[in-house]
């Protein structure tokens, strides 16, 4: 009975948190037409590039940008991540995909935070574009948003696939992109 009560008192703070998150760049989780999904993106791709002008050069060098404008992660001991967002080719949206993970161990709280993949070679486009559900891994280098002002393609002509997670709210510190698994979605 202690435990129960303790699990529930600790997982308070959690569950305000979530509740509270909001982002600049969305009004949450729950719509899932296109039309909203572009909008957000939109609002994000201006936001990137107007908080992180070096962001541009590398976005200029891609062959494919997934932005995903709102996710959404919150954990008590087993956490996890969602969101939803648009695949874009010479700024224009071609797909729509819906990023998820699951996480265990000593974690608490809630987050969230926008991220945009950059497709810097055609065969890791196509390779994300062919997979029925892509998981980001090793071969995903990121960029962090104190190199955002500076970045450009030198520093990532070695990597075929750039993450730059940014707007982060929430109580989780930091935010990673390792195992989210990113699935074609219909909106």
């Amino acid at each position: 009975m202690a435990l129960t009560r303790r699990i529930f008192i600790l997982s308070l703070p959690a569950a305000g948190a979530l509740a509270a998150c909001s982002s600049s760049m969305g009004n949450g989780v729950g719509s899932s037409n296109a039309a909203q999904i572009d909008a957000r993106v939109d609002s994000t791709r201006d936001y990137l590039f107007r908080t992180y002008p070096g962001i541009q050069e590398v976005a200029s060098q891609a062959k494919g940008i997934l932005y995903m404008p709102l996710v959404t992660e919150a954990g008590f001991f087993v956490g996890g991540s969602y969101g939803r967002g648009a695949l874009r080719i010479n700024d224009i949206t071609v797909d729509y995909y819906s990023a998820t993970s699951a996480s265990f161990g000593l974690q608490i709280g809630a987050q969230q935070y926008a991220h945009a993949l950059f497709f810097l070679t055609d065969a890791a486009l196509e390779n994300f574009r062919r997979s029925p559900g892509w998981v980001a891994g090793a071969d995903l280098h990121y960029a962090t948003p104190d190199q955002g002002a500076a970045l450009g393609t030198d520093t990532t002509q070695l990597d075929p696939v750039e993450a730059f997670v940014f707007g982060q709210q929430g109580l989780i510190v930091g935010a990673t992109l390792q195992g989210t698994k990113y699935t074609r979605i219909i909106p």
